[in-house]
């Protein structure tokens, strides 16, 4: 089995002004290919630092991936940290004309002034073409292990990954998901020991609210008779080939052919954005609509004046009417609200920061609809909390579109985040 080991340089990285991607990139594609990915780094700006990755890594791993550190400005020091590993000076390459080549007007005037830095290879590396942006990458192989240097923007790093190891995109995969809604995950693996218990397996629990994705890694057939046993356990379990909720959605709602819509106030129109994350969306989701005021709910939604005068925005009528408003607006079959307190202001012993009502909304054949609405209290920031609340809708979304009508119960056990009630 080939190992590899991923780098990611910058100082940005180290100071949190910037979130690493590349690497988690590659690992995903190098797991799928069947590699060991032994180590994952994030390292400073600096010659000291990347030669000490090199002597570390070089003649111990089969691949060693650097990301960043290729710019035009005076921190980008991976070039020449590789140029003294490799014990030569740095030359101008003639590939980099095909870079800029490429480009027309000013974009081809900034690739110009950035020539003597960006074109510069070690005489003893060879040239990677960057067919995204202007800085070439660098390769070579010593001591049987096969050195990379790619740009640490996300979409140069994948495109000449791409390129340079076209072996690990082929679609081979010797792996599994399963994503199992509204169980803890102490519940999840106790319920498949063979599973967890086969030394011939890697299993990993990766919990993050409703849900757990179980991922299981090893021979294909082993594999898949683990994954079939995985999905006969466990009813509220994603389809086939579904990474997310909301591909599970659109994927159920396709295989219907119905339609989706969500009505929101607290999440802003996250719940459709990440609805149209997903390529095809359009298939199944006509439209939403974001009401953060009570004039915009009455308006578009058609919450009555006296509800929301009564109970206000962050309650079960309220949730309950904004998912049928949806339904109508839209002309859907399946309607999906969110209100609630966001934070870090606005709570009230009543309804605190935290506490989010769902609705649930559903056209039935005589035209009528069935609605139900739901409460949970989050815990956590504004950022948590909204992102929770997302999190749940589409669990639920998913389920009701599933079952045809809203569930009676949230998929989740109450107390899973403090309080949760029907």
């Amino acid at each position: 089995m080939n190992s590899a080991v991923l780098v990611a340089v910058g100082d940005e990285l180290l100071g949190g002004l910037r979130r690493e991607e590349n690497c988690a990139f590659l690992a995903r594609h190098l797991h799928d290919a069947g590699w060991t990915v032994e180590r994952l780094e994030t390292i400073p700006d600096g010659d000291e630092a990347i030669l000490d990755v090199l002597g570390r890594w070089v003649g111990r791993t089969d691949l060693l991936v650097l990301s960043g550190g290729l710019g035009p400005t005076h921190d980008d020091r991976t070039r020449s940290a590789l140029a003294r590993y490799l014990g030569c000076p740095l030359r101008s390459d003639s590939l980099y004309d095909k870079v800029v080549g490429r480009c027309f007007g000013e974009r081809r005037l900034l690739f110009e002034r950035t020539r003597d830095t960006q074109s510069m290879i070690p005489e003893a590396a060879r040239a990677v073409y960057n067919p995204e942006g202007s800085a070439l990458g660098i390769a070579f192989s010593r001591d049987s292990t096969r050195v990379l240097a790619l740009p640490g923007v996300p979409m140069e790093y994948a495109a000449m990954a791409r390129q340079e190891l076209p072996d690990l995109f082929a679609g081979s995969c010797r792996w599994a998901s399963v994503i199992v809604l509204g169980l803890p995950e102490t519940v999840v693996v106790e319920r498949i020991p063979e599973v967890v218990g086969d030394g011939e397996l890697h299993v990993s629990v990766l919990p993050a609210f409703p849900q757990v994705e179980l991922v299981i890694r090893g021979d294909p057939v082993r594999v898949a008779d683990a994954e079939a046993l995985v999905r006969s356990r466990f009813s509220d379990a994603l389809p086939l080939g579904c990474r997310s909720l909301a591909e599970a959605v659109l994927w159920e709602a396709r295989r219907q052919g119905r339609t989706v819509t969500a009505a929101e106030s607290c999440t802003g129109g996250l719940l459709q954005g990440a609805l149209t994350e997903v390529p095809g969306s359009s298939e199944v989701f006509r439209g939403g609509v974001v009401t953060y005021s009570d004039e915009m709910k009455e308006r578009l939604l058609g919450v009555p004046r006296g509800l929301l005068e009564e109970f206000g925005a962050v309650s079960q009528d309220c949730a309950e009417a904004m998912a049928r408003g949806g339904l109508w607006f839209c002309g859907v079959d399946f309607s999906v609200a969110v209100t609630g307190v966001a934070g870090p202001g606005g709570g009230t012993p009543l309804k605190p920061v935290g506490g989010v009502w769902f609705g649930l909304a559903s056209r039935r054949k005589n035209g009528r609809a069935e609605s139900r609405a739901f409460h949970c209290l989050f815990r956590g920031g504004r950022e948590e909390v909204r992102r929770s609340a997302v999190s749940c809708a589409m669990a639920e979304l998913w389920r009701m579109v599933r079952d045809g009508r809203p569930s009676l119960m949230p998929c989740f056990e109450p107390g899973a985040l403090g309080d949760a009630t029907a």
